[in-house]
């Protein structure tokens, strides 16, 4: 492995009703460090104070090769365990990322081609689900109907796997194959049937035998497949946010037809090594890699994803697609995930053991300690025309958005997106700016006064300012735009007993 640094944080955290970290105790030297790499260490500690992180893994891979390992904080908070570098954290649905690869190393085995008919290789699925493609089901768009009911991963069926999976196969579509995206793990159970079948072998022992061993990812050998339920040593506690306390997360039971869909766990610097045997052709071809990376396209000719951000999904991984620094990002459990710049030869691994981390959000940040363009705070994510008036407004002052913008109309033709300006509020939320987030959700209400999501996004800028009593109207605004808005509903309830 090569290492720049291999540097551990610990934070004394109580699991309780406080959830500050009062205080981050540097465990080894920093002498080894740039100052360029104590910039990074010290903004995530920081960000993980902010996001209430107790554990956090991080790897950083720079033209092939391991330039970063670090670790911050606990792994488990009770007993005040150092996260290190041997620290397994579970990654979820980041797993279909190593089941993409094992598709891609059975499409060069010659034994299945993605855009076949699935009933072609199991035919004795339900007539109506032949036509759909391994692509259509590896990327969420096929319309099956869901095995699972819930967040957790229960299955349909209180009865087990075996009767949930005689009950999904006699529910209809929902919706044509191809028209939208939506994510459903049934796809993922009918992938690990096709594994199974074409290799001669369990789709767990296949990824084991044809990815983990050859990279010797021994710690990810160890945990299997099961989610760290069982009993894996120096592994990371689960927790969740619930209000102003930390609680430890009810971990889902995944049967073995559901751990294509997630279950695996790792650790970032096992990952980092997997990325770059990965792209460096050890594992697939260069060409077979493009093909697993392209989002597919849905028939109307548009990528889909989980928002706008993820917009796109491929061969098992998410794709962030832009015009500037795409990258595919396979996340798990809103706390885990593993990006790849392919255009710039980056990978950040980031693993976590806060369910709601949201690794996604910040990615983009760590990648700009190496590529300084990428910092938001210098318009990076930016459409273009938004742009164009982030420039404007950088020199103006943001109270003159509404003004800056009509002139901009007027003098270049730039036109705004609803969208398109709500994400830029939101990245200002992001770097604390919140009067300048104020302004451009103002914006936005007033190129769209008869949108209710503007002013849902007014609202919540208000309520992060403190300002209650304008969020309150503008919640209220939104109901009556959309008086069956449920959101604001919930939102307003909270409101009110803030304001008793």
């Amino acid at each position: 492995m090569n290492t720049k640094d291999n540097i551990v944080y610990t934070a004394c955290k109580k699991l309780g009703k406080k959830l500050i970290l009062p205080t981050i105790a540097l465990l080894s030297t920093l002498s080894t460090f740039s100052a360029h790499a104590d910039e990074l260490d010290q903004w995530l500690v920081e960000l993980m104070q902010k996001r209430h992180i107790p554990g956090l893994q991080l790897a950083v891979v720079q033209n092939n090769k391991i330039t970063k390992v670090a670790s911050y904080g606990v792994a488990n908070i009770e007993d005040n365990i150092a996260v290190d570098a041997d620290t397994l954290f579970v990654i979820n649905s980041a797993t279909k990322a190593f089941v993409g690869v094992a598709l891609m190393q059975l499409v060069e085995q010659k034994k299945l081609d993605l855009n076949a008919p699935i009933g072609t290789y199991l035919p004795e699925l339900p007539a109506q689900w032949h036509a759909i493609t391994t692509r259509e089901l590896m990327s969420h768009t096929s319309g099956l109907p869901d095995i699972i009911k819930d967040e957790i991963a229960n299955l349909i069926s209180d009865q087990g796997p075996d009767d949930a999976w005689q009950q999904v196969q006699t529910k209809p579509l929902e919706f044509e194959t191809g028209t939208r995206f939506k994510y459903n793990q049934t796809n993922y159970v009918i992938i690990g049937q096709l594994i199974n079948k074409l290799s001669g072998m369990p789709f767990q022992q296949f990824i084991a035998k044809k990815q983990l061993q050859q990279t010797e990812m021994n710690r990810t050998l160890e945990a299997g497949f099961a989610n760290l339920n069982n009993v894996v040593k120096h592994s990371a506690r689960r927790y969740e946010k619930h209000g102003n306390e930390l609680i430890n997360s009810r971990e889902a039971i995944f049967s073995p037809m559901l751990q294509t869909a997630a279950g695996m766990a790792s650790t970032a610097t096992e990952i980092a090594n997997w990325l770059v045997a990965l792209q460096t052709n050890q594992l697939i071809s260069a060409q077979s890699i493009q093909q697993m990376w392209t989002p597919t396209r849905l028939k109307n000719g548009h990528t889909q994803g989980f928002n706008q951000r993820v917009n796109g999904y491929s061969i098992g991984w998410p794709v962030m697609g832009r015009e500037e620094h795409p990258a595919l990002a396979a996340i798990g459990g809103n706390r885990a995930g593993i990006f790849v710049y392919p255009e710039d030869n980056m990978s950040i691994v980031i693993l976590t053991n806060l369910i709601g981390a949201m690794p996604s959000q910040f990615v983009d940040e760590i990648a700009s300690f190496y590529i300084p363009e990428m910092k938001q705070e210098n318009g990076f994510g930016l459409a273009k025309n938004i742009k164009r008036l982030w420039q404007v407004l950088e020199v103006q002052g943001y109270e003159n958005a509404i003004t800056a913008a009509a002139q901009l109309t007027k003098d270049e033709q730039v036109q705004f997106t609803e969208n398109d300006i709500n994400l830029w509020g939101y990245s200002l939320i992001n770097q604390n700016k919140l009067n300048e987030a104020l302004a451009i959700f103002k914006l936005n209400t007033h190129l769209y006064p008869h949108s209710y999501n503007t002013f849902d996004s007014l609202a919540e800028a208000y309520w992060y300012l403190g300002d209650l009593k304008q969020a309150t109207a503008n919640y209220n605004h939104v109901l009556k735009l959309k008086p069956d808005n449920a959101h604001a509903k919930k939102q307003l309830a909270k409101l009110a007993k803030l304001m008793e």
